[in-house]
């Protein structure tokens, strides 16, 4: 094994939670009066942290979004997840194979941990992550593209930047993981590869991690 962590972005890597959630986001931010397409929502808003949304929103249409625009997304969302959320295929196998090489691994997200938290439960993926794997942008000043989150979940499991894998599927946690010192392998399923080029190396199927990695 080349590295000492590897480090899993969430939404899109490890639960199939990306056109669940940006189909809401498209339909809510449309709802407001900010017009936006669900391919608008994966160009601007995928694997951003809550904060960036209310910044584009601000600075495109000199609008604020509602104070509780927060508690109603993640309420849409969470009832979505209850109803439709799958762990990405192939993802289950990779965590049981880390897990049997007793290779350490974490999440680290843009998403809240309650949405971490009732992903995981709804997949089943809880019991390969206790707390002390579970990182969240709500843990860092910055999220992505700023490399606090990575640098974060790396310094909590005690292993240097330069000896971590990211795996990611967005291209700010591409941009995340390059400015934290990290390689990081581009998850291209959702994602056409040229958004992901800052990536060290990309791949389709999450099946395939697992020989990527030895």
């Amino acid at each position: 094994m080349r590295y000492d962590l590897v480090i899993f972005d969430n939404d899109g890597v490890l639960v199939d939670s990306e056109p669940i959630s940006n189909r809401l986001l498209a339909a809510y931010l449309t709802e407001l009066g900010h017009p936006t397409s669900y391919e608008d929502s994966i160009r601007d808003y995928m694997g951003s942290a809550m904060h960036r949304i209310h910044d584009l929103v601000l600075e495109r249409t000199g609008q604020r979004l509602p104070e509780d625009f927060d508690d109603v997304f993640h309420a849409r969302v969470f009832g979505a997840f209850e109803r439709e959320l799958k762990a990405v295929p192939g993802a289950v196998e990779v965590l049981e194979k880390l897990s049997g090489d007793g290779v350490p691994y974490c999440v680290a997200s843009s998403g809240s941990h309650e949405r971490i938290r009732v992903g995981h439960r709804t997949t089943g993926l809880d019991r390969y992550f206790d707390e002390g794997r579970v990182f969240s942008s709500q843990d860092v000043g910055r999220g992505k593209p700023a490399p606090d989150l990575f640098l974060h979940a790396a310094e909590r499991m005690g292993v240097a930047p330069a000896r971590c894998l990211v795996v990611e599927d967005s291209p700010l946690g591409v941009q995340a993981a390059v400015a934290a010192g990290m390689d990081v392998y581009g998850f291209t399923a959702m994602t056409p590869p040229g958004r992901l080029a800052g990536a060290t190396q990309l791949f389709s199927d999450m099946g395939e991690l697992a020989d990527l990695l030895v």
